[in-house]
């Protein structure tokens, strides 16, 4: 079994910053890719940053030069530091990881999710 756990969600202003953080535990082997998703209401979810094992980063345009994503190995979490946040950054954040369980299974993993609200 393998649980992400985010935390650092909530209430922020335009122009400020929050940081999310995603904790996997559980029946890990290894973890590759990682990344943040994030669903605002009446829309699909869509892909904010990923990660990948080597730490290669990929950023949606919409966030490129705000938000910085970045991971920590050792304690199998990924971070997403959000700057000059805007309105439209409003959504419920998720956390995604490829793991690769003690079974050697490949297997997606999803956070339960974390709401972010920026007021104007």
């Amino acid at each position: 079994q393998v649980q992400l756990v985010e935390s650092g969600g909530g209430l922020g202003q335009a122009g400020g910053s929050l940081r999310l953080s995603c904790a996997a535990s559980g029946s890990i082997f290894s973890i590759n890719d990682m990344g943040w998703y994030r669903q605002a209401p009446g829309e699909q979810r869509e892909l904010v940053a990923t990660i990948t094992g080597g730490e290669h980063t990929n950023y949606a345009d919409s966030v490129k030069g705000r938000f910085t994503i970045s991971r920590d190995n050792a304690k199998n979490t990924v971070y997403l530091q959000m700057n000059s946040l805007k309105p439209e950054d409003t959504a419920v954040y998720y956390c995604n990881a490829q793991i690769t369980t003690t079974a050697r299974a490949i297997v997606p993993f999803w956070g339960q999710g974390t709401q972010v609200t920026v007021s104007s």
